[in-house]
Parts: structure tokens; sequence; C-alpha cells
């Protein structure tokens, strides 16, 4: 069973006609709400995708805070740097692809080189997007995010995770990215789940006292894990599940005591594999404990048209895709 315990009972998440599914952008405007009643300073800017990003919740509850920048991204963000250094809590809504996709440059100098506090939400991200196809599925922002000093960026593996996200970013100071998907993905979590910044989350761990593996995964990619560790339990093997939520700064602690305890590491997102959470944890592991480490996500390719599920699929980002890894993973134990 899962050790976090306001996590949904683990039968239910394997039980798809039990299971909840809601997308991960309704977390987004949920949370953007809340925080805007809490302090009147936030404000939510949207490049003309009010309803798409959810935005549009914040808007009916705050028109006055609320304001439509129309399909320019670039100066979006230089306007939000502007509010920021007057006091203001900006969140800017695009999609992911042209937030920070095609404003990656005024980000980096308005906001990340200045260490304001503007807010930056990236919906329709990963493959999940489905038909809207390549040019419209965001697979390297949070390697775009991460490299920029200043910047933390996460990835909430469902829509009460992206709520509380955003409720914690409203009040911490300094540039955030969030990315969140379009289509309806697991609950995995409930409305009172614990979130901190740079903290990862045990979400499953085996009978066994010494894990074969340790998987860390992100955004919708931590219901998969939970699948493969499942299937791989009944082989019997040992499995940690970590959710991982903060991409930077990375829970780097519990990365390391993972990697000791269980000597290979399997990485989960809706990303390239290169620069996110994948990229960091292999980083970080080959600095300080050299580990087997392979990485489960968008292999160096664009992506395509069709529908999310078969898209999941064909892209490797499945749980058998994290099972065939764990089995990779543990078999360079030994060599």
């Amino acid at each position: 069973m899962p050790i976090n315990k306001n996590a949904y009972l683990v039968k239910d998440l394997l039980d798809k006609k039990k299971m909840e599914m809601a997308p991960t952008r309704d977390g987004y405007g949920l949370g953007v709400t809340e925080a805007g009643k809490k302090d009147k300073n936030v404000v939510v800017l949207c490049a003309d995708l009010s309803e798409s990003t959810r935005s549009l919740t914040f808007q009916k509850e705050f028109p006055d805070r609320y304001v439509e920048l129309g399909v320019a991204e670039q100066n979006m963000a230089s306007v939000a740097a502007g509010m920021a250094l007057a006091g203001k809590v900006p969140f800017i809504a695009s999609y992911a692809a042209f937030s920070p996709g095609r404003n990656n440059e005024q980000i980096r100098t308005t906001i990340s080189l200045n260490n304001v506090n503007v807010k930056i939400m990236g919906a329709h991200a990963g493959v999940s997007v489905g038909p809207d196809g390549a040019t419209h599925q965001a697979l390297e922002d949070m390697a775009l995010m991460r490299v920029q000093p200043n910047m933390k960026v996460f990835a909430p593996c469902d829509v009460w995770e992206a709520k509380r996200i955003v409720e914690t970013i409203a009040t911490v100071y300094g540039p955030s990215y969030m990315r969140f998907a379009r289509d309806k993905t697991p609950v995995v979590t409930t409305a009172k789940t614990p979130f901190a910044i740079g903290k990862a989350q045990l979400f499953w761990q085996s009978k066994k006292e010494k894990p074969d593996v340790s998987i860390f995964a992100c955004g919708p990619l931590t219901h998969e894990a939970i699948l493969a560790a499942a299937e791989l339990e009944k082989k019997g093997w040992g499995v940690e599940v970590y959710n991982s939520p903060s991409i930077k700064p990375l829970d780097e602690k519990t990365v390391l005591a993972a990697a000791k305890k269980a000597g290979a590491v399997v990485t989960a997102e809706e990303h390239q594999v290169a620069g996110a959470l994948g990229g960091a944890i292999a980083e970080f592991l080959s600095e300080n404990h050299p580990t087997p480490v392979i990485r489960v996500g968008v292999h160096d390719r664009f992506g395509e048209s069709g529908e999310p599920a078969e898209l999941m699929e064909k892209f490797g980002l499945v749980a058998k895709d994290i099972v065939d890894a764990a089995k990779k993973a543990t078999a360079l134990k030994s060599k």
C-alpha cells in the first residue's frame, strides 16, 4: 500500500472502474483562485487561452485582477515582470509550447535574470495533448526552465497536487514554472496530501526490506509507476515508487538514500529524457553516488498527432515501459 496516508488506496488506483480522473489544468484554476482570495496582489495574465488553461476560473472570481494579453507571449512575460517589480504576484498562462517555448528569451532576461516574483504556467504539456500534434506538444519545457538560474520547476502528478503547488508558490518569492496536462489523468492524491518544495514522496513500498529498484516519477507517469510497481511485485520484486513533483530544487537527500538502498534507479516523465527529472537525477548521482539509471521518457524526437492513450504507449510512457526499464537498471548492477 502507499506510504502516504493521504493518497488513495492502491487497490483503487489499480482498478480502472474505481479510479477517479481529472485534468491537472483544473488544479491550476482552483489553486490560483484560492491564492487570489488570500492575497489581493495575486493577478493572472493570459495569452488568449483562458478556458484552455483554466485561467477563466480566476477571471470569473476576480475580473479586475485578470489581464488578457492576446496572442503575445513575449509581451506577457515582460508585462508580468514589471507588475512583479511593482509588488504584484503575477501568474502567466499559455500552452507550454508557447510559454516558455516562444518567450524563453523574455523569461530569461526580464524574469529569471532579475529574480522577480513571476509564476509561469505551461498548459497542454506532453504528448498526451493528442491530436494537436508536435507543434503543441511541449516536450522540452522543463529543460528550458531548469537551466535558468533562480527558476523553480514543478510537474504535478494530478489535479490536487497542481492546486497545492500553485497555492504554495504564490507565497514563496521568486520565479517558478509549473507544467500541466490537457487530458484527464488518474487522481493519485487527495486534497489533504502534503506538498513541499524540494521534496519527493514515497507512494509505494514493497514488503521486501531491500528494494531491487527505486522509481522516481512525476506528472501522469507517477500513476504508471504505481502500476509498474504492482506488476513487478507480483513477480517477487522489491520496489519503491517516489512521486517527485519538485524537479528543481530536486530532493537530493531522498534520491541519494534511495540509490544507496536499491542500487538501481528508474526515472519516468512525459518529457524529453534530457534536461528534466531524469537528467537531474542522472547528473546528481553521477557526481555523488554513481548508480545505474534508466530514464523513461521521450527519446530525442518530437511528438505527433494521435489519441492521448495511443501516443503514451507509442512513445514508451506507460507501465510496461517502466517495468522494462527496471529490468535494465537492475541488470546493470552486476556489471
